[in-house]
């Protein structure tokens, strides 16, 4: 992605990598800020390809028909040795303004923008294995375990847990400074019963969207599996299945001498609802299984180097932040990295917005997760994370478009760069202050939940109270409601939530929301949607 952005704008660009395409890779699940991000990214700096990832029918017609849809997030809650209880499932699903969204097939959505950099002018070096990474004065050495070395003047380390610059400069922290603890297991299955077909619902428990038309999320205390399906779309050629499983370490420690394979199906037979959904399902691949997956970097950015994403850190893929925070971190770093190329200056200073930005992701991912983590424990307290999780990354998406839109009418930057300069960077909400004091009582809240010193129906009342006196969280959508499961933002819900929003909201909610109905209601009648 940013080797495409950098060729196409002029930087004579090397690709390294110690693989070759097609690869497999996880990180599926795409958000809407996500693809906010790729339509501004594509038009900012010219790269359509771009635009394709954001929408399920452009990957399914340009890319491959391998991917899946994804309509919605649906969580269901379960409890060792019982049934799934119907009531305790949570659901947030797109409205129909909106393109359908990808779950992508990342070998081949990858290979795409791999071909693209190229075509673009990127030069490419595949089965390449770093040896050396040498800096000095005029500029940077990389060296191949072949013999092989190229000159650079900047290097952007996106290789992820073993990078090859955060082992030279020694930024891991130790011990890692996020709260959050996880293990995870994952790998590509054939042949697995639809969710919908195991959890059978009827009336008042049916979903307004199949499951199985969205990504899926198991939940137990401190652990949750995922469904992300690419065989749920009627053009999709792909039989396969993601799934995994993640989980506080702490509590469900390794068995030494367990396979991964055999550790996924002991936690499986754990809760019958979820053992019947993987049955008889098999796998594609060799299972992946790690230790605690969170890692974290003292800085990610230096002269003449900056570590990009997964190079930098990881927490959790739970809320499905990879792909967007990645995203976020490329199209701040794209323009700096074009800036430094003309001015032939890359210091460090120079590029610490990055370093802010992809710190304050990391901190607030890692808040987000190790509070939801800690509220699976109790189906009241999840229900009011999943509203303020799900309603900060709606807000949010409508901002991040309202500086597109605003960007795009007038072509002043300055209606993009502002959102690099706010208060809670870590947040999708990110310049709004009442929401970051929202997140943070969240945060508190389930941390004394954790710590034993309130109950879960404390922690609980508390947040919902704070939720119905928040005059930036909407009526009649349901983020109010602790008794609604499903979140289902239908027309009719929405005019009465614009309306809200045109009567009572404060003027920030307002124009927000108001400026996203216009400009969705002039692409309807177009014929296009929105994003």
């Amino acid at each position: 992605m940013l080797g495409a952005i950098l060729a196409r704008n002029g930087a004579k660009v090397l690709l390294v990598d110690a693989k070759a395409h097609p690869k497999f890779a996880i990180g599926e699940s795409t958000i809407p800020n996500m693809l906010v991000s790729l339509r501004t990214m594509s038009e900012r700096y010219k790269v359509p390809e771009l635009m394709t990832l954001a929408t399920l029918t452009a990957c399914q017609k340009i890319i491959s028909p391998w991917h899946g849809k994804k309509d919605h997030f649906a969580f269901l809650n379960h409890q060792e040795g019982k049934q799934q209880d119907p009531k305790q499932v949570t659901m947030f699903n797109f409205p129909s303004l909106l393109h359908e969204t990808p779950h992508m097939y990342r070998q081949d959505t990858d290979a795409y923008l791999f071909h693209a950099a190229i075509k673009y002018g990127c030069t490419a070096r595949v089965n390449f294995t770093i040896a050396d990474v040498d800096f000095d004065d005029s500029g940077v050495t990389v060296s191949s375990t072949r013999g092989e070395q190229f000159r650079s003047r900047y290097v952007v380390d996106a290789s992820g847990y073993r990078s090859p610059l955060a082992e030279k400069f020694a930024l891991r922290e130790d011990p890692c400074r996020y709260k959050h603890h996880s293990r995870a297991i994952w790998n590509h299955m054939i042949d697995l019963k639809t969710t919908d077909e195991v959890f059978k619902r009827t009336g008042v428990d049916k979903p307004p969207v199949p499951f199985y038309e969205g990504t899926v999320h198991h939940l137990f205390p401190r652990g949750w599996s995922w469904v992300i399906a690419f065989n749920n779309h009627k053009d999709s050629k792909n039989p396969l299945c993601s799934v995994g499983l993640t989980m506080d370490p702490r509590l469900y420690p390794k068995t030494p001498g367990m396979s991964p394979e055999e550790d996924f199906w002991k936690h499986m037979q754990r809760f019958p609802g979820m053992a019947a959904q993987f049955e008889g399902a098999r796998p594609m691949r060799e299972w992946v299984g790690t230790d605690r997956v969170q890692y974290s970097s003292k800085t990610t950015v230096g002269d003449r180097w900056v570590l990009l994403a997964h190079a930098a850190a990881f927490i959790d893929p739970l809320f499905s932040r990879g792909l967007s925070n990645t995203c976020e971190a490329v199209n701040v770093l794209a323009w700096r990295i074009l800036r430094a190329v003309g001015d032939d200056d890359f210091s460090a200073d120079r590029f610490e917005g990055v370093n802010t930005r992809q710190q304050a992701l990391f901190d607030g991912n890692d808040k987000l997760v190790n509070a939801a983590y800690a509220s699976f424990e109790n189906y009241g307290l999840w229900t009011a994370v999943f509203r303020i999780w799900a309603w900060g990354s709606n807000a949010g998406t409508f901002r991040a478009h309202e500086a597109y839109r605003r960007w795009r009418s007038t072509g002043d930057e300055r209606h993009l760069n502002e959102l690099e300069e706010v208060k809670n960077p870590g947040l999708h909400w990110s310049d709004h202050e009442g929401y970051g004091e929202l997140f943070e009582d969240m945060v508190k809240q389930c941390g004394d939940f954790e710590a034993g010193t309130i109950t879960g129906e404390q922690a609980t009342d508390a947040l919902y109270d704070h939720l119905n006196r928040a005059p930036f969280v909407p009526d009649h959508w349901g983020w109010k409601d602790r008794n609604l499961r499903f979140i289902n933002p239908t027309p009719v819900k929405i005019a009465r939530t614009m309306l809200w929003a045109a009567t009572k909201a404060p003027p920030d909610v307002r124009r927000l929301m108001l400026g996203f109905l216009r400009e969705a209601g002039k692409e309807q009648l177009l014929g296009r949607k929105i994003f």
